[in-house]
């Protein structure tokens, strides 16, 4: 199936890949031979590029932050990963993500790569922080409502 590259998928060209359907938002792209080290698969630190930049994206289009330098500055608390399956020169898979949980201005969210069959997890916990640096900026009820309409969010907030 062709579908197109650094563009948020749809539900039915992401099922057609063979996503799961519980992974709301994902983009397509191809390994590229920068991304393969000395034992010819997917170097290790090539996965959390590809989570950063679909955070990035993710992000915009969830309208947390449109990375403009006007919105909440998006900064990684922690991050971990889990590979299933290498990966290698040429492949097409798809990158997803989802934020499973929210406090007033956090998210967790969880990332996966497919090829199509599950190569790598991540989990992030991402804090919203004002950007002239006077503390946490809280996510907005209207952010709120999007992430638990799309995502299936668990409000943690308490």
């Amino acid at each position: 199936m062709t579908l197109p590259y650094l563009t948020p998928l749809s539900r039915s060209q992401m099922d057609g890949f063979g996503v799961p359907p519980d992974w709301p938002f994902g983009l397509m792209d191809r390994v590229r031979f920068s991304e393969i080290d000395a034992l010819a698969h997917v170097n290790h630190t090539a996965y959390l590029r590809w989570f950063e930049s679909l955070r990035v994206l993710y992000m915009r289009e969830r309208g947390i932050s449109p990375y403009d330098g006007t919105g909440p500055l998006i900064v990684l608390k922690s991050v971990s990963m889990e590979y299933r399956r290498e990966m290698f020169l040429g492949e097409d898979y798809v990158v997803t993500a989802r934020t499973v949980a929210f406090r007033r201005a956090s998210l967790e969210m969880h990332y996966a790569a497919f090829a199509p069959d599950l190569r790598a997890e991540g989990t992030a916990v991402i804090v919203l922080m004002a950007r002239d640096g006077s503390g946490k900026h809280p996510l907005t009820d209207a952010q709120k409502a999007r992430l638990l309409e799309l995502d299936g969010a668990e409000d943690a907030s308490g």
